[in-house]
């Protein structure tokens, strides 16, 4: 996988910028898995979708990822960096999991566009957890079954806050966390168009054309 160009990464941006969330996450899986035509994408495991996603994050921005976290407890801003040697291990995810003999499909894509506008977590976990054909009675021990055989569907980082030793654990949304990359690094190259182009009279395409390291020298001409 080559990281994003220039003009591949202002493209997706413009495509995403005005989608759902759900649907800029399947655009940037598209990216990944062009093997797959769109409604594969929705219906794929949410651990395939999320680990090729953080693939995608690795090769455009690199193996680290600077978080923070507002303790529930207290309220103290915790600041601090995820490695990938810290995540699990990217195993191809299973497409359902077997619990006393019975087959529960893991959740994708298309379930949880099912609980767009659900406010409790409970309410949807249970739900998320009926959709991949859990009876209510068995809701938990199913949900658990799916994280133990793919971590990947739901990244969940445990934490203890600093000031007050309060344990918990927090999910990772690494396709809000990717796009908010995506979206600040598409920003800033149309600040960097429109610096160029009025300066030098430059089109886009000529802009995007030149390497990084050149855009940004012709930058520091025009801000001195």
């Amino acid at each position: 996988m080559s990281p994003l160009s220039s003009e591949r990464l202002l493209a997706i941006w413009e495509h995403g910028v005005i989608r759902h969330p759900l649907d800029r996450a399947l655009l940037l899986y598209a990216q990944v898995r062009p093997d797959l035509a769109p409604d594969q994408l929705a219906d794929r495991p949410l651990g395939d979708r999320n680990a090729a996603l953080m693939r995608l994050r690795w090769r455009n921005f690199g193996p680290r990822l600077a978080l923070w976290l507002d303790c529930p407890s207290c309220g103290e801003r915790m600041e601090f960096e995820l490695t990938a040697e810290q995540l699990p291990t990217m195993l191809a995810p299973p497409e359902s999991v077997e619990v006393d003999g019975q087959l529960y499909r893991c959740p994708t894509s298309r379930d949880l566009a099912q609980l767009v506008g659900c406010t409790d977590v409970d309410t949807a976990t249970r739900q998320l957890a009926q959709a991949c054909g859990a009876s209510p009675e068995r809701c938990a021990q199913i949900e658990s079954a799916i994280e133990a055989a793919d971590p990947w569907a739901d990244l969940a980082l445990e934490f203890c806050c600093p000031a007050c030793a309060y344990v918990g654990e927090a999910s990772l949304d690494i396709a809000a966390y990717l796009w908010e990359e995506i979206d600040c690094k598409a920003r800033s190259l149309l600040d960097d168009i429109h610096l160029l182009a009025q300066a030098y009279g430059w089109n886009e395409a000529e802009i995007l054309a030149l390497s990084d390291s050149r855009r940004s020298a012709y930058l520091a001409r025009v801000m001195a």
